[in-house]
């Protein structure tokens, strides 16, 4: 265990966090990261994903894949998402992600990147769901002789617009045995691209028994309360609507209590900025723990008198002290500006 106390099964907590109608941090590779999972969760994500772990590279002892299964205390409830394309090394894999005891584990049927779903993986399970289902069977059957642990499944609604057999599919899943199933509405082909079509997440929820997940086209608080309306689904999935958004989950909160949405604030802004850029390079290098927060700057900064030049000025160091030294004389000027009568303009 890595020092988070249970209340009951998995299984049993598992159910009880999907019977509140959950806001979730999807797993992202170069995103999700044990930091900003950190920064979601204290903004009200109800579980979050680790990055993808590549069940080849985490057999093999490859240090990136085997840091990314580590579960510090604290980092709960959260759930470990594997991918490969071989059903024999996604269930050895499992039960590896299953010894560090996360809430779930989460087989990645979903992703369409072409190196990854070319060679079968990912998005690339949706070409054979005979296949598919065998391999979620044993993966399922695996993890609970292991840990006794939920297996859930992220994919899509589909390969193209010509294969879209989400009833077939979701029925499979739920005779597989999984727990829960995370329904990207796009196909594999649309990527990102194009619009999203939530009536199959609907689809989905009405065919089986476990509870759906609608994921995709999720970009703002207000488009939270409209998906679970729309579809009667169990929880909501964020993925890249939280890149440099970590407030998109309070706000999803509020919207879904009727309450007024509170906006980040700049001062908000800065100090998520402060923050992200100070855990980063506990975890990693320095040079490399700067690097990962920039894919968050553009969110993070939006709205900012000056942003755009604020985050080439930040691009421009590798530095913990460089970036602080950027923020802080940014917020000095702004205050400057925006509040002369606080300071003396003889001395100043």
């Amino acid at each position: 265990m890595t020092g988070t106390i249970r209340q009951g099964s998995a299984r049993d907590e598992y159910a009880a966090l999907m019977a509140t109608r959950p806001v979730m941090l999807a797993p992202m590779e170069d995103v999700s990261d044990p930091i900003f999972r950190a920064i979601c969760r204290e903004q009200g994500a109800d579980i979050c994903f680790t990055e993808f772990v590549n069940v080849d590279g985490l057999l093999r002892g490859d240090p990136r894949n085997r840091r990314k299964i580590v579960l510090e205390p604290g980092d709960w409830p959260v759930g470990i998402q594997i991918y490969g394309s071989d059903p024999d090394k996604l269930v050895e894999a499992s039960r590896v992600a299953a010894a560090s005891e996360p809430l779930v584990i989460d087989i990645n049927c979903g992703c369409w990147v072409p190196k990854i779903a070319r060679r079968g993986a990912g998005a690339g399970w949706l070409r054979d769901l005979d296949a598919m289902q065998e391999m979620v069977r044993a993966v399922a059957q695996a993890v609970r002789e292991a840990r006794d642990l939920p297996v859930t499944v992220k994919t899509r609604i589909g390969w193209s617009d010509a294969e879209k057999p989400v009833p077939d599919l979701v029925r499979r899943l739920e005779d597989a045995g999984v727990a829960g199933i995370t329904l990207h509405c796009r196909t594999a082909v649309q990527r990102h691209e194009g619009p999203v079509d939530w009536t199959w997440a609907a689809i989905a929820r009405e065919t089986t028994h476990v509870p759906v997940t609608v994921n995709g086209g999720i970009l703002c608080a207000e488009d939270v309360p409209r998906a679970l309306a729309e579809t009667g689904c169990a929880g909501v999935m964020v993925a890249r609507g939280a890149i440099g958004n970590p407030w998109i989950f309070r706000e999803a909160h509020d919207a879904l209590a009727g309450r007024p949405i509170a906006r980040p604030t700049i001062e908000d802004r800065l100090a998520a900025c402060r923050r992200h850029f100070s855990l980063a390079v506990t975890v990693r290098n320095e040079r490399a723990g700067i690097c990962a927060v920039r894919r968050h700057l553009a969110g993070y900064l939006s709205g900012l008198p000056g942003g755009a030049d604020l985050r080439r000025q930040l691009h421009e160091h590798y530095t913990l002290a460089g970036c602080l030294e950027v923020l802080d004389r940014y917020a000095a000027t702004r205050a400057v500006r925006e509040f002369p009568e606080l300071y003396d303009p003889v001395s100043a």
